[in-house]
């Protein structure tokens, strides 16, 4: 590599592995921006790769990679999300302009599959009711916070990529027998994944718990409305680990007030933090994470190796392994050519 390549992201929490792979690699560098600084725009319009936040809440949305901030960066040439989902980057617009988007699909996949099961055990055991109680109350019996047992029971996955596959081994390995429905896979990749494919509403029909791991998309957006809760067996249980605005919240809350679901497990939000006095936050039968399903060290770890490996081999001009918007790509490497004078 020349000695002009510059990759730009702001002062957000990244694993330290991220600054050594780039640091490591001859003629790159790194600049580290502060949100609020005056002269950070000028800055990042220096840069031909930006890596950027995938928290859509914690990312000012001045410097999302958005039509607007592109046309003020025509020197960049690919954006680099912090994770698998890239809430923050508008795609189409990233293609208009000839640059190459990239996610770390699957870094942090089996941090996002445990934390599913675990929130599926802590539903069914009643873990965090159980704690809360012992706490604050007296009076109660054990058998006031009987749980169940996975095993025997149904699983049905929306989604059955690099979490879903790992969800689907673990819950195997309970005894459950899962289904799943992917619109992107054919029948028979779902079953070779570990699950009997099916259709939406016939998972909704035959699952004890349904989980979420579709990707957030137009199509994706309130998928699970009141009418689909209303689907789903009574006393079934909810979960997701996919991304905020795929359930709707005040339809979910109906669905568990009214008491024909049993309990929800939630690691994303429509607003992230969701605000204290959210009404889901006020059931006993919900279990409320922060979006933290892939924040473990490891995942963490794996995804900044990953996001430094596939920014360094795209300003090489190789292609990374988890490129975005693919039709991007010949155009990618005219613009690289023309901007780095390779």
């Amino acid at each position: 590599m020349g000695s002009s390549k510059i990759v730009a992201r702001f002062d957000l929490w990244y694993h330290p592995a991220m600054a050594e792979a780039f640091a490591a690699e001859p003629g790159l560098e790194l600049l580290t921006l502060p949100l609020a600084a005056e002269d950070s725009l000028a800055q990042l319009a220096r840069a031909h790769a930006y890596q950027i936040s995938s928290a859509k809440d914690e990312l000012p949305r001045q410097w999302f990679a958005d039509a607007a901030l592109l046309r003020e960066c025509p020197r960049l040439l690919c954006v680099s999300t912090n994770g698998a989902g890239y809430d923050t980057v508008d795609v189409p617009a990233c293609t208009d302009a000839g640059v190459l988007v990239v996610n770390q699909a699957g870094a942090n996949a089996q941090a996002v599959a445990e934390h599913t099961l675990g929130l599926m055990l802590g539903l069914t055991k009643r873990v965090v009711e159980t704690d809360r109680m012992l706490r604050t109350e007296r009076g109660f019996s054990r058998e006031d916070l009987m749980g169940q047992e996975l095993s025997g029971r149904t699983l049905g996955l929306v989604g059955i990529g690099h979490v879903g596959r790992r969800v689907a081994a673990i819950a195997a390995a309970f005894g459950m027998t899962v289904l799943a429905t992917d619109p992107d896979l054919p029948p028979e990749e779902i079953g070779r994944r570990g699950a009997e494919p099916v259709l939406f509403g016939e998972l909704l029909a035959r699952a004890d718990i349904v989980s979420l791991h579709c990707p957030r998309r137009p199509e994706t957006l309130g998928l699970m409305d009141d009418a689909a809760f209303a689907r789903m067996r009574p006393g079934a249980l909810f979960v997701s680990t996919a991304r905020g605005g795929i359930h709707d919240e005040a339809a979910l809350e109906r669905a568990l007030r009214s008491g024909h679901l049993g309990g929800a497990g939630l690691d994303v939000w429509e607003v992230e933090p969701p605000p204290m006095d959210h009404p889901l936050l006020g059931l006993r039968n919900v279990i409320a994470t922060f979006h933290t399903a892939g924040v473990t060290g490891e995942a963490r770890r794996n995804m900044a190796l990953s996001a430094a490996t596939q920014v360094i081999a795209a300003l090489h001009g190789e292609r990374p392994p988890h490129v975005v918007n693919p039709e991007v790509w010949p155009r990618f490497l005219e613009r690289r050519d023309k901007v780095l004078g390779a």
